[in-house]
């Protein structure tokens, strides 16, 4: 923390709060209650921009979404009880996320609970985020101190104010200014054996995940792969950073068959800020068994058992130090171009995704046709919020996403749906470039977020809506259904949401057939403003390869139980 102070001037505790904060940030995401009414009115003679919604758990939500879309910090806010307990599983998701985020909510009374209050801070530690409650005397120097936790640690926190303090006059303050977050180029051990690993390598493999995007290390590991000849690849939330010769797309369910061949063929690994999750490595599968794994990460610890070597580092600090290491100390023992040529070849033969078909059993339009017919259509500048569902998959798989912050992909963290309408209303408000949000959700968990599609009508400058209808929850129709469980709880009646779009203030159309998106295409051809949602009626037929690939090792660790 820097020496340097700053004077806090006459404020209320909500003041406080709201001044120290506008020093972070500019975006407030919420619904007003009793608990927040004085911050709120504080915020806004502060200037900080206020986004209303219109269920609670969109608060934190949008707040989430907004940093993933910008990597700038927001907060969301709720009333104490209810409406911060409506909050918990955005909460819980940012917490799993790793996404900074502050939810700023009233409390109950410093001089005791109400008989209506619950313990706040202790619901909030299960969900594993620290609570910070303010006081009349450190009203700043706690605010600053939840949001610096919620950036160093990169995890949501609540910032409470309890009830009866909001309106009381704060004390004054005086408070360090905070200290820059700087990239060092100090690196844990084991960097050098790294470098000599990679320049021995004949089939390297660089795999980057959202650590290294956080980091700004797209640069330099593609200056790493291009000088080691490597083949590159990106998780889901990294997606494109690497892009350029040697690029092998998404890494796991989202990738083609052809891609995750060519990773199991090599003989070393570098992973830069990705933990490698059950999804990334295709279940285990993804590494070959004779592959030597680097992990860089600014975890203390590998995040996988897979992992040979291990390296305590910023991304794009070891991937300085790597450069460095490879110009200098370490030769380079093969020829660096011979195993992207040959990816260049398996690669023009191998099988794309599968493109879709134009007839399915019940007549409704294959999701996979439907997702490669939108990217056609859609601008071309787009920043894709995807809700958790089945239909996960088609954006990454089938949509041009330009950049990794432009795929905001929400729920899959705590595996819940419902969060993507909230989301999109954050990231339409952090998309300021011109770009067209874009939000794919399915029916069910559309129908969770339902109120706030009245929040994106009003928040988004461009959004199109892309509803994947198949009158089911559709995971559970193609993991339970299958196993002949009754399928009554898992199907939804249909739902009209182009009449509700329209009712609400957006335009919109049902979508049968792929000729349907003429109506979007007209739409967008006219400018593209204000919201358009798409209710795309699909067929439950079509199974996503990346569930069929979960299923199989759900099977399979179900067998090793039983057996």
């Amino acid at each position: 923390m820097a020496s340097k102070i700053s004077a806090m001037t006459s404020l209320t505790v909500s003041g406080r709060v709201a001044q120290v904060l506008s020093g972070y940030l500019s975006d407030i995401f919420g619904v007003m209650g009793n608990g927040n009414a004085y911050f709120l009115d504080a915020a806004e003679k502060q200037g900080l921009r206020f986004s209303p919604v219109r269920h609670e758990g969109a608060a934190i939500a949008a707040a989430d979404a907004y940093y993933r879309a910008s990597g700038r910090l927001a907060a969301g806010t709720t009333t104490y009880g209810p409406g911060y307990t409506n909050a918990l599983t955005a909460l819980a998701e940012a917490v799993q996320a790793q996404i900074p985020a502050v939810l700023v909510t009233g409390d109950a009374p410093s001089s005791g609970a109400r008989p209506w209050d619950v313990d706040q801070a202790a619901i909030a530690a299960g969900l594993g985020a620290e609570t910070f409650t303010v006081t009349r005397e450190a009203a700043g120097a706690i605010t600053q101190q939840a949001v610096e936790y919620a950036l160093a640690q990169r995890t949501a926190v609540v910032l409470a104010i309890p009830y009866d303090l909001a309106a009381l006059e704060a004390a004054e303050e005086q408070l360090p200014v905070p200290a820059a977050l700087e990239v060092t180029d100090d690196v844990d051990g084991g960097l050098e054996r790294a470098a000599e690993l990679l320049a021995g390598a004949a089939r390297p493999l660089v795999l980057a995940g959202r650590g290294a995007h956080l980091a700004g290390a797209g640069p330099e590991l593609r200056e790493l792969a291009d000088r080691l000849g490597a083949l590159t690849a990106g998780t889901a939330l990294a997606l494109n950073l690497l892009q350029g010769e040697g690029y092998l797309g998404v890494a796991g369910g989202f990738g083609t068959d052809t891609a995750a061949g060519l990773m199991g063929e090599a003989d070393v690994v570098l992973v830069a800020g990705a933990s490698l999750s059950q999804f990334t490595m295709r279940f285990g599968h993804l590494i070959g068994p004779d592959s030597t794994v680097v992990q860089i990460d600014t975890a203390l610890d590998a995040t996988h058992p897979r992992v040979d070597l291990f390296v305590s580092a910023d991304a794009k600090a070891a991937a300085r130090g790597l450069l460095r290491l490879l110009d200098g100390s370490v030769p380079r023992v093969r020829d660096a171009g011979a195993w992207r040529a040959e990816a260049r070849t398996r690669l023009a033969e191998g099988e794309a995704h599968h493109p879709g078909s134009a007839v399915t059993p019940d007549g409704r339009l294959d999701p996979r046709a439907l997702a490669v017919a939108l990217d056609a259509v859609l601008p071309e500048r787009r920043t894709v919020v995807q809700d958790g569902g089945h239909f996960v998959g088609w954006a990454p798989m089938y949509w041009r996403i330009p950049r990794p912050q432009d795929l905001v992909m929400v729920g899959t963290a705590y595996q819940a749906i419902g969060l993507g309408l909230a989301s999109a209303v954050g990231a339409a408000r952090a998309v300021e470039d011109g770009r067209t949000l874009v939000l794919a959700s399915g029916d069910g968990g559309f129908l969770m977020g339902l109120s706030d599609l009245e929040s994106l009508v009003g928040a988004a400058a461009s959004a199109v809506v892309v509803i994947y209808n198949d009158a089911a929850y559709g995971a559970e129709i193609h993991q339970y259904g299958s196993q002949g469980l009754t399928e009554k709880p898992m199907l939804i009646p249909e739902v009209d949401f182009s009449g509700i779009a329209r009712a609400l203030g957006a335009e919109s159309a049902v979508i049968r057939s792929v000729a349907d998106l003429s109506a979007l295409k007209d739409w967008i051809d006219a400018g593209a403003k204000g919201t358009f949602v798409a209710d795309c009626r699909i067929t439950s037929t079509v199974r996503a390869p990346w569930l069929d690939e979960w299923m199989r090792a759900s099977q399979a660790a179900k067998a090793a139980v039983a057996g």
